[in-house]
């Protein structure tokens, strides 16, 4: 499993643990152990610069993702095979504002926005109410069990 972050953002961010919640991640969604993931953690005009090429969308959000392969969540007898996930870039300056309107610490948000972005470059979607339910209910569940702690259901942006 290649799992690899850059942080470029001038904050410091516990990389280890977001490395532990990917491939916790990996393992209960059944995702093949040598699939790639690429964590870009960076600045709010970078973040800004990304979302303007991404999404044509001004200002700096909290995540992106990038998925390269399409890749899906497999089953315990047909993983998903191996492949590149995908990028996500994450802004921690953004989930710091977001931790503290939503009353918990920026770890758990960055706790957060990494699932969010990891069910993303999955398939996962919530322009629509039922996939919103679905996406928002599996990453709790996710942060839960990886936490041991109840976790937000969903990000402020």
């Amino acid at each position: 499993m290649s799992i690899e972050v850059n942080n470029e953002s001038g904050i410091q961010v516990d990389e280890p643990r977001l490395v532990a919640l990917a491939r916790f991640i990996f393992e209960q969604l059944y995702i093949h152990p040598q699939a790639e993931l690429s964590i870009l953690l960076v600045d709010e005009p970078a973040m800004e610069k990304l979302h303007i090429e991404l999404m044509d969308e001004p200002g700096a959000t909290d995540v992106l993702s990038v998925p390269m392969d399409e890749l899906t969540p497999g089953t315990p007898d047909k993983p998903t095979p191996q492949g590149m996930l995908g990028d996500i870039a994450i802004c921690p300056q953004v989930a710091e504002v977001q931790a503290r309107s939503a009353g918990h610490s920026t770890q758990d948000e960055m706790l957060l926005l990494t699932t969010h972005g990891i069910l993303h470059l999955l398939g996962y979607d919530h322009a629509e109410p039922e996939e919103k339910a679905e996406m928002f209910g599996l990453q709790r569940e996710l942060l839960t069990a990886f936490t041991g702690k109840e976790a937000p259901a969903e990000t402020t942006q």
